[in-house]
């Protein structure tokens, strides 16, 4: 199946090399398809702030609506086959804007399909790979798996918008669409050269023959069933919906409420991408260190906490503690997701991996919206720093509901299988059938 044997380095192994290569192509297209599309609406339609933040939000409903079906499509179909398709459909659709802008007629109505079928193929793809992953590498790997991915990503996310202005500055934002798409197509080649076997079925995938109702229901079984993916999900959900309205108003509280220049608000963002890079150097050490289970327990009260640096700003060194609230909140994420993506991994069953993924990332997904729209409506009723501050208050409290009891049992199933990543395969956690799953990454995409 092309799983990477344990004694082998990651770095020599070139299924895993290619999901890296994937990771970086993959991330610069979506990097510079989001600007250029965003500046074609506004420079070359005349977008004013609904037309621009309705493109952004239709390119997440779609993950938030139907990463489930997605997962269960992922679970269905051959796995390799799917991802290159998908990629394949990414780069025709990017690549139809600048072909209309060519021939002048582009308009709102292409751009909004564009930013549905985009969305759509970019979240289907998102629940394969993680659906892939535990496939690819040993178990025992799986956390430093999670880590360079997450570094391959990253480097896509910082490198993409410096790529995508450089192009639209020197050819405008209908033809630097062609670097997207020519970045999408990068990345199916890379999938194409994964292992064939990936097109195999796994455990039970005979299972085909349920009704897609009840295989559905079988992957949100796994998700009620497993304690520490549920307590996981739940706590991540309030988290990224209060994160999430304290992103929507950050730059307007920057900008109107802390007169940060230019410079300064460009180097306090440029800062959140240093410390994810931290994050993931660390990561694996620190949840080897104190188990999976509590690197997640800590991470996420910690990335809460964070959040309230921004509205602490508003009373003086606002340069400082923006800078400090990207630090802090860039570290403690990235770990928390790395910590909490492997041990999804880990407890989800081979042949139910999409499904979880997608009913995971379906509710990781819909809050961001809603905390951005909700955070806004909220500010120009009460203020920015009131709602920053309550948004803050929602998300701490949402990652310590981690820190309340459960059932003894289940408590102590889970710290034990926490322990275990790299203990060897049968120290780890399994779920009701038995194996391995992945969480959604997409997502985190939005800072």
């Amino acid at each position: 199946m092309g799983t990477a044997p344990v004694d082998r380095p990651l770095r020599r192994h070139r299924p895993f090399l290619l999901l890296c290569g994937e990771q970086i192509a993959g991330s610069v297209g979506r990097q510079t398809t989001t600007l250029a599309l965003a500046l074609l609406a506004v420079t070359g339609l005349g977008a004013g702030p609904l037309g621009a933040a309705a493109l952004l939000a239709l390119t997440y409903l779609p993950g938030a609506l139907l990463s489930p079906l997605a997962g269960l499509l992922v679970d269905r179909m051959p796995l390799r086959r799917l991802v290159f398709v998908a990629t394949g459909l990414q780069a025709l659709v990017v690549g139809s804007v600048p072909l209309a802008d060519a021939l002048g007629h582009v308009g709102w109505v292409h751009l909004y399909a564009v930013a549905v079928l985009s969305g759509t193929l970019t979240f289907t793809l998102s629940v394969a790979l993680q659906a892939a992953l535990p496939r690819v590498v040993a178990t025992e790997q799986l956390l430093r798996a999670n880590s360079a991915l997450t570094a391959a990503r990253t480097t896509g996310q910082v490198g993409g918008p410096a790529l995508g202005g450089v192009l639209v500055g020197l050819l405008g934002a209908g033809p630097a669409l062609l670097a997207g798409s020519a970045a999408y197509a990068v990345e199916a080649l890379l999938l194409l050269a994964l292992p064939a076997s990936l097109d195999s079925p796994v455990g039970s995938r005979g299972s085909g023959r349920e009704s897609p109702l009840a295989a559905l229901r079988a992957g949100f079984a796994v998700v009620r069933a497993e304690w520490q993916l549920r307590r996981m999900v739940l706590s991540a959900a309030g988290l990224n919906l209060g994160s999430g309205a304290a992103t929507a108003l950050f730059v307007l509280y920057a900008t109107d409420d802390l007169s940060l220049p230019a410079w300064q608000l460009g180097t306090v963002y440029a800062v959140h991408s240093a410390a994810t890079m931290v994050g993931i150097l660390v990561a694996g050490r620190f949840a080897r260190s104190t188990g999976l289970w509590a690197a997640t327990r800590l991470c996420a009260p910690a990335a809460g906490v964070a959040l309230f640096l921004i509205p602490a700003a508003s009373l003086g060194w606002a340069f400082a503690l923006l800078f400090a609230y990207q630090v802090c909140y860039g570290i403690a994420a990235t770990v928390w997701a790395i910590s909490m993506t492997t041990t999804q991994q880990l407890v989800t069953p081979q042949e139910l991996q999409g499904r979880v993924a997608g009913f995971v990332q379906a509710a990781l997904l819909v809050t961001v919206p809603v905390g951005a729209l909700g955070g806004g409506a909220l500010a120009a009723w009460l203020g920015n720093v009131p709602v920053l501050v309550a948004s803050a208050g929602f998300a701490l409290l949402s990652a310590a509901t981690l820190w309340l009891p459960g059932r003894a049992a289940e408590a102590t199933g889970a710290a034990n299988g926490a322990q275990g990543v790299e203990d060897g395969p049968e120290a780890s956690p399994t779920g009701p059938g038995g194996s391995a799953k992945g969480a959604g990454q997409e997502g985190q995409e939005r800072h």
